[in-house]
C-alpha cells in the first residue's frame, strides 16, 4: 500500500471513529506503528487530525468530545486491564461512585462480582453492567440525560449527591496531567464529576496512557484530589507518558500500572508493575482528608498471593 492510500485510510477510520489507537491503526492498513505514526504527524501537519498519546483523534483541540461509539473502540485491550486491576481495590460490603466513561463501564462489569456492594453513579451504562447483579445494590442520581455518554448530568444529578459519603469515587475523563489533573471537554459532566468527588473519602482515577498528558477544557479533579490512578504501562516510545506519570508521583499520587497482559487466572489478581509511591504529601494531617495509602494497605485483607507490592518512594 503506497503511503498517499495508506494516509486517506487512517483518515477515513478517525473520521468514522472519531478516535483510534495507532495499534488498530497499524493492525488495519498492515504496517508497522512507527510508520503509521509517521503517516499520522504527516496528516496532522496538513490540519486533518489531531495526535494523541498512542493515538489519532479528530481536530478539535480542547473543545471536541468524542461521543461513546468513538471512545469504546480506543485502547480497548488497555481499559480492559486497568479495569481488572481496578476491581481488585474494592472490598466486600463497601459502599463507592463510578462516574460515566467507557473504562468505568469495564469497571463495573467486574464489580458484579463484588458482594454487598452499594454503587451510587450517574452513568446509565454503569447502571447496566450492574443490573443484574444479586448482591449490588446500585443507586443512581437524579439530572438530565446526555446521550452523547448515557450520563446523567445538570443541577438535579448535584443535588442528589448533597450529604452523600462513600469510600472511593472511580472516575475517569478525557485527559490527564500532573498540572492540572483529570479534565473533561463538557461542562456539565465535570460539574457532576466534581460533585462525585466531594461524596468520596478517596479519589481513584482510572486513565489509559493515551490520556497522560493530554488537557482538555473543564477540570474536573486536580492533582492534589487524586488519591490513585490506575493506568496501563505506556510504550516504550512515549517518553511524554512516561514522563506525566513521574510527575503525577512525584505530587504524590499512587500510581498501579496494570500488566499488558491482561487479566489473570480466574480468582488472581491481573499482571500489574507497581511504580514506587512517594510519601505523605506535605501538610497532610491525620483527618485531614483522605489518607494516602499503598494499594498492598487496601487489599491487605487479602490472601497473601494476591496482595499488591508497592513500595514507597521517596521524592527526588
Amino acid at each position: 500500500m503506497f503511503a498517499a492510500e495508506r494516509r486517506q485510510l487512517i483518515l477515513e477510520m478517525v473520521r468514522a471513529n472519531g478516535a483510534v489507537s495507532l495499534r488498530e491503526l497499524a493492525r488495519v492498513v498492515q504496517t508497522s506503528e512507527v510508520t503509521v505514526r509517521r503517516d499520522v504527524r504527516a496528516l496532522e501537519a496538513e490540519g486533518l487530525l489531531d495526535r494523541r498519546h498512542g493515538g489519532a483523534v479528530l481536530p478539535g483541540g480542547f473543545t471536541r468530545e468524542s461521543g461513546f461509539p468513538q471512545k469504546s473502540h480506543l485502547a480497548t485491550a488497555e481499559k480492559t486491564a486497568i479495569a481488572d486491576l481496578a476491581a481488585s481495590l474494592v472490598e466486600e460490603g463497601e459502599a463507592i461512585v463510578v462516574g460515566a466513561g467507557t473504562t468505568t463501564q469495564e469497571l463495573a462489569r467486574r464489580l458484579a462480582r463484588v458482594p454487598g456492594l452499594t454503587v451510587v453513579t450517574n452513568s446509565l451504562l454503569v447502571a447496566q453492567a450492574l443490573a443484574h447483579a444479586n448482591r449490588v445494590e446500585v443507586v443512581m442520581t437524579g439530572g438530565t440525560l446526555r446521550g452523547s455518554n448515557y450520563a446523567l448530568v445538570g443541577s438535579g444529578a448535584e443535588q442528589s449527591l448533597q450529604g452523600l459519603r462513600v469510600s472511593r469515587a472511580f472516575l475517569s475523563g478525557s485527559g490527564l496531567t500532573a498540572e492540572r489533573g483529570l479534565s473533561t471537554s463538557n461542562m456539565l459532566s465535570a460539574s457532576v464529576d466534581r460533585a462525585l468527588v466531594q461524596a468520596a473519602a478517596e479519589v481513584v482515577v482510572l486513565a489509559d496512557h493515551t490520556k497522560l498528558g493530554t488537557d482538555t477544557m473543564f477540570q474536573t479533579v486536580p492533582t492534589d484530589v487524586i488519591t490513585r490512578l490506575v493506568t496501563d504501562e505506556p510504550p516504550a516510545h512515549d517518553d511524554r507518558a512516561a514522563t506525566e506519570l513521574q510527575a503525577l508521583a512525584d505530587q504524590g499520587v499512587q500510581i498501579a500500572v496494570a500488566g499488558s497482559g491482561g487479566a489473570g487466572p480466574a480468582g488472581r489478581q491481573p499482571p500489574r508493575r507497581d511504580v514506587p509511591l512517594p510519601s505523605p504529601r506535605r501538610g497532610q494531617v491525620p483527618g485531614g482528608g483522605p489518607q494516602l495509602r499503598s494499594t498492598a494497605a487496601v487489599l491487605g485483607d487479602q490472601p497473601q498471593g494476591e496482595r499488591a507490592r508497592v513500595a514507597d518512594m521517596r521524592r527526588r
